[in-house]
């Protein structure tokens, strides 16, 4: 006789455990569901309250708010209170008086009144203050996490980008010892065309290896659509200790740069700027280190102080600089896998000309005298030549000068 541990199951057994599993499935599913839905709920709500406390250690107490047509609010904060002053070494403090200015130097045509879009309004901040463009949840919603809000990712600067993305058209100057560097540059609107890229013209002050020990003092204009959420080119500084690693970030959005000027907003959109065939518009910048305290200050324009850099950031560049760089940056994500359409200064090469191709004029460099002296022995180099270009060239009115910039992805840059 067959053992009744053997025997199968009938049809209508099998049949009947299939009808409840059938029906507790989309109970067990939609349970699964409204967990996984409530979990993300609750972490979008602590990561809602992360921002908004961000928000409120960068937001200071301000004195008036100014609406910029462009969208911007900027805050007029008491100086003492600005961003810059949380960093332990400077609470307490108040921002330095000016430094000694550098010898020999070429003097720039004065800056419009107006050459920022919040400044259109015909308000200012009043003396004692510093404008602070107001950062915003969207801004920081925009960004990859809150560690890297304000942030440049990790890359190399110059020479060595091209597994990074980064991509470069500049001129430069080594193998000395350099404290500072001045340079007029023209402003424009090139396209960006992906959030997470951007197109910059800037000067770098360097110092350090290309490794992680890297220091840098940056300043110019820039588009960034996932940083400021438009495209408008803007002002904007930057520092790094640590090559973009931990250290470091744009305008006031850290602990760093001390603002000494209630005029300028670091981060508000310029205006005007140049246009292909047309008028062009420059600005002129100046960083150097004060002989006396050691701190790096940032001039823009004729004699209008921005602020510094205090010495205690740095490592290297609390000595000197041993490179000093001029041009532009891209980032290239390879959309679709091709180059990136984001073109660099005016979109156009180098080889059209005044009016029609972005440029670098009056090099200057700082020497051990504190005195402002022509680049010498410039260099320049494009990484990328094919997608964005570089030619220098030296006059009596523009010194040493350099045209630069490119459209990106085309028949020779795929």
């Amino acid at each position: 006789m067959a053992s009744s541990c053997c025997k199968r199951p009938s049809i209508i057994a099998i049949f009947a455990v299939l009808l409840l599993l059938a029906a507790a499935s989309p109970v067990l599913s939609a349970s699964a569901a409204n967990s996984s839905t409530l979990r993300s709920g609750e972490e979008l709500l602590k990561y809602r309250r992360r921002i908004r406390a961000h928000i409120k250690r960068l937001n200071k107490p301000s004195l008036k708010t100014i609406k910029s047509p462009d969208g911007d609010f900027i805050d007029c904060v008491p100086s003492h209170l600005q961003p810059a002053f949380d960093h332990p070494k400077l609470i307490g403090q108040k921002p330095l008086d000016p430094p000694e200015r550098p010898k020999g130097s070429i003097q720039t045509a004065a800056v419009n009144d107006t050459f920022q879009a919040w400044m259109l309004t015909g308000e200012s901040c009043p003396e004692g203050t510093v404008p602070i463009r107001r950062t915003t949840e969207e801004d920081i919603l925009r960004a990859t996490s809150i560690l890297k809000f304000g942030r440049k990712p990790a890359a190399r600067v110059r020479r060595d980008s091209r597994s990074s993305g980064h991509e470069h058209a500049v001129g430069y100057v080594t193998g000395d010892q350099y404290y500072g560097a001045k340079a007029s540059l023209n402003v424009w609107a090139p396209r960006v065309t992906s959030p997470s890229e951007f197109s910059l013209s800037q000067i770098w002050v360097i110092s350090g290896s290309f490794g992680h020990d890297l220091n840098t003092i940056e300043a110019g204009w820039q588009i960034s659509p996932q940083l400021y959420g438009d495209t408008n080119p803007r002002f904007f500084t930057y520092w790094t200790t640590d090559a973009y690693r931990e250290t470091g970030c744009y305008n006031l959005l850290c602990s760093g740069f001390v603002q000494t000027n209630n005029k300028i907003a670091i981060g508000a959109a310029i205006s005007p700027k140049s246009t292909y065939n047309d008028g062009q518009f420059d600005i002129s910048l100046l960083v150097w280190k004060d002989p006396k305290h050691g701190h790096w200050w940032l001039e823009f324009g004729s004699r209008i102080l921005v602020g510094y850099w205090p010495s205690f950031l740095f490592s290297h560049l609390a000595g000197h600089a041993n490179m000093v760089q001029f041009g532009g940056e891209i980032v290239n994500t390879r959309p679709s896998g091709f180059h990136t359409s984001t073109q660099m200064g005016s979109g156009h090469f180098a080889r059209e000309g005044f009016r029609r191709a972005a440029y670098f004029r009056n090099l200057q460099i700082v020497d051990w005298d504190n005195s402002l002296i022509p680049v010498p022995n410039l260099r320049v180099l494009a990484d990328h030549p094919n997608c964005y270009d570089i030619q220098g060239g030296i006059n009596r009115v523009w010194g040493n000068y350099f045209y630069y910039g490119g459209p990106g992805r085309n028949v020779r840059c795929p």
